[in-house]
């Protein structure tokens, strides 16, 4: 039996020589890098695009996303425009507007909240039951939003620029006085509010009025629309799918993320700003229930603007088609 050993150790190696090599496995095609700022500090408001980082959506589809926490004074569309990051969030539609008036190269390429979730609070008192109610009252803004929704509320309510108090994003000054008004998102201060004061105030979500802005938009500049269309599309269409997942199924990994980000976010904020976005609508309402999340239209912006034009704040020679593109959302991006 020894003898056979060197004949069948020959065989071996004379198989082996004679098999095809095994093919080596073809190189990964380079993902493409997208640095994302938002406008805040991570919350549940951003939820959709921590959800789709953290369930591989954008890594599915051939990107390397990273979200670049925003916070106070971090301007998006700066950033953007310098070139620190390749994509940005926009948080309103006036803020979008403005970059177009200004001929800045950096267009809304999808809307993830169809509707805004700005609200006016108001004390629990019979004397106010809707937003015309509070003419005449003291309303508490802050600086961005009187060049923004305030414009429409003076234009519908005919409210004066009498009745504005500066917001600092402190309710003190709410809650010290009944006759007072103040700004806020339907997903945080009402919350807050209630949590601190151990009242229910009275809310009003301007959207439901009629106020017809986008909020939290996905921003690309021109050049990267121009040059790689199909990393924004795929950075749209991995959002989306971020959002249904985070708002129909477990949010859990994408809150994961978030409290990594922003370790002092609470969990009963993060859960509760996640129930007002889906009982309210804010993401798969209106338009989206038909054409998906993050569409947009022309009638909208159109709507939009010829409001703010109306009101003197752009020209009414502003085209608003300057100001975003359809190419990646509903119809248009089948």
């Amino acid at each position: 039996m020894k003898a056979l050993r060197p004949l069948a150790l020959a065989l071996a190696m004379l198989v082996a020589a004679c098999s095809p090599a095994k093919k080596e496995a073809a190189p990964q095609p380079a993902r493409t890098t997208i640095r994302f700022a938002t406008d805040w500090r991570a919350q549940a408001e951003q939820g959709g695009f921590y959800q789709a980082l953290a369930t591989g959506e954008y890594a599915k589809r051939g990107l390397d996303v990273q979200i670049v926490q925003g916070g106070p004074g971090v301007n998006v569309p700066q950033l953007i425009a310098s070139g620190a990051v390749e994509m940005g969030m926009g948080s309103n539609s006036f803020i979008v507007m403005n970059l177009a008036q200004e001929g800045v190269p950096v267009k809304a390429v999808a809307a993830e909240f169809q509707k805004d979730p700005q609200v006016l609070i108001a004390h629990p008192v019979k004397e106010i039951n809707s937003i015309a109610d509070l003419k005449g009252h003291p309303i508490l803004l802050s600086d961005a939003s009187v060049t923004a929704f305030w414009v429409w509320l003076k234009a519908k309510y005919g409210f004066t620029d009498s009745q504005i108090r500066k917001y600092t994003f402190n309710s003190a000054p709410f809650l010290a006085d009944k006759r007072v008004a103040q700004q806020g998102y339907v997903t945080s201060e009402p919350y807050t509010i209630e949590k601190e004061a151990h009242f229910t105030p009275k809310v009003f979500l301007l959207a439901d009025e009629g106020y017809p802005g986008y909020a939290t938009m996905i921003l690309a500049p021109d050049s990267l629309i121009q040059k790689n269309p199909a990393a924004v599309k795929a950075f749209v269409e991995a959002t989306a799918a971020g959002w249904k997942s985070y708002l129909d199924g477990d949010p859990s990994p994408g809150n994961a993320l978030i409290r990594k980000d922003n370790p002092e976010m609470a969990q009963d904020v993060l859960d509760q700003a996640r129930e007002k976005l889906k009982s309210y609508a804010i993401v798969d309402g209106g338009d989206a229930i038909k054409g998906g999340i993050g569409v947009m239209t022309d009638a909208r912006w159109t709507e939009f603007a010829d409001m703010a034009k109306s009101q003197g704040v752009y020209p009414k020679t502003l085209d608003p088609k300057s100001a975003y593109t359809l190419q990646f959302v509903g119809q248009a991006a089948q």
